[in-house]
């Protein structure tokens, strides 16, 4: 019998990423403000990024193990709880402590620690609802990847007017975010019989992985690479635009929430529209994945020599959007359609983790080389780019 998946499940799938990206997200265009408040660096505030990212790399591939034996839903409602008590501790630290940083941090890995156990578990979590129906499955991921990026193109515009009444207001926010999406879940996500697998022995289970990566690992690795650069290109220009319009164009505000809203919406627009177009075919995904990634990587390298013409450098990050946007689709259903239930969940996480490492690492890099480096670091990164789009046509086979 069809298993039936109602619209409010969807919804419900959909305000997990949004919760986790706006809890992320929301807080890079107020790291400036945090600067500030608390008395630290550049390189400093981007460890509140970074430190939410580091915990959620390192257990990701856990939660995707458990979400395998032990449920779903089970390893997801726990997670948003401590992303809900994570968000509290930093506000709260903010609001009442003189010297908050190293408790904002604390909270930031309980934060993190509640993502690996919650967006990462969706993508096997469609591939159990949909099961070999892998046109609805692409619309359902496509829809969810929409919901992640959208979860972006609100990010500044909320960080920035939630901080302009508090400027600690944003990590409350997140708490609140979290409760309402963990109302959905409980109430609206039904598990279909059998997600659930019976336990096997941990050396069986890494035996079994390690059979698997060496028979599907040629492709696996691209797209385990091109998770990584894409969200590493994303958030390393995200921090160079919020930091740059303040200094050099005195964008600041609501005002900047809204201008880094703008190649954010071209981004969930086209990652939108990618979902609804790949319909399950892998030709159409492998195309969709080289253009975009050409387009990305031609973009950036232009990054840094228009910064200071506004309306081209939007245009410009439009652009570099745009690629990213069609990509992050055709990645996810490639994963979750090429890899069978049994190891859905703990491969699925390792290509999570990738993603979560690019998020990681993106902020820190470029605040350290944006000063002296930063045309030499977006053309490497170009030249980066064109390499995985020879790797995925060589390697991802159709």
């Amino acid at each position: 019998m069809e298993n039936k998946v109602s619209r409010w499940c969807i919804v419900s799938m959909a305000s997990v990423p949004l919760v986790m990206t706006l809890g992320n997200s929301m807080l890079i265009t107020v790291l400036p403000i945090f600067e500030k408040k608390i008395g630290i660096t550049s390189f400093q505030s981007s460890m509140i990024i970074t430190s939410y990212s580091l915990a959620a790399i390192l257990l990701i591939p856990i939660a995707g193990y458990l979400s395998d034996r032990i449920g779903r839903k089970i390893v997801i409602l726990p997670s948003l709880i401590l992303a809900l008590i994570g968000g509290a501790i930093a506000g709260w630290a903010s609001w009442k402590i003189d010297d908050p940083y190293m408790w904002v941090i604390i909270g930031r890995v309980l934060q993190g620690v509640g993502a690996a156990g919650a967006m990462p578990i969706l993508l096997p979590l469609v591939g159990d609802l949909y099961k070999d129906d892998d046109q609805k499955a692409s619309s359902c991921l496509g829809i969810i990847e929409t919901s992640n990026t959208f979860g972006k193109v609100l990010s500044p515009i909320l960080g920035a007017g939630f901080a302009a009444i508090l400027w600690f207001l944003p990590f409350f926010s997140i708490s609140f975010f979290s409760l309402i999406s963990i109302a959905l879940v409980f109430f609206f996500i039904k598990v279909p019989k059998g997600s659930k697998q019976d336990p096997v022995p941990f050396q069986a289970f890494l035996k079994k992985t390690k059979e698997l990566v060496k028979q599907e690992g040629k492709w696996l690795l691209p797209v385990f690479l091109l998770g990584l650069f894409a969200m590493l290109l994303l958030f390393a220009v995200l921090f160079f635009m919020s930091d740059f319009l303040e200094k050099f164009h005195d964008i600041k505000g609501v005002k900047k929430g809204f201008v880094l809203a703008i190649p954010l919406f071209v981004l969930c627009s086209f990652s939108f529209l990618t979902g609804r177009f790949i319909k399950g075919d892998k030709a159409k995904m492998k195309k969709i994945i080289v253009f975009a990634l050409v387009l990305a990587s031609a973009m950036v390298v232009f990054v840094g020599f228009f910064k200071e013409s506004l309306w081209l450098w939007l245009l410009i990050t439009s652009l570099l959007g745009l690629g990213i946007g069609a990509m992050l689709p055709c990645l996810d259903a490639l994963i979750t359609e090429g890899i069978e239930k049994e190891e859905r969940g703990t491969i699925t996480s390792f290509y999570s983790s990738c993603r979560f490492i690019g998020v990681a690492f993106g902020p820190p890099i470029i605040s350290i080389l944006m000063k002296n480096h930063l045309n030499i670091t977006f053309i490497a990164s170009g030249v980066l780019g064109g390499l995985l789009a020879i790797l995925t046509i060589i390697l991802v086979k159709e």
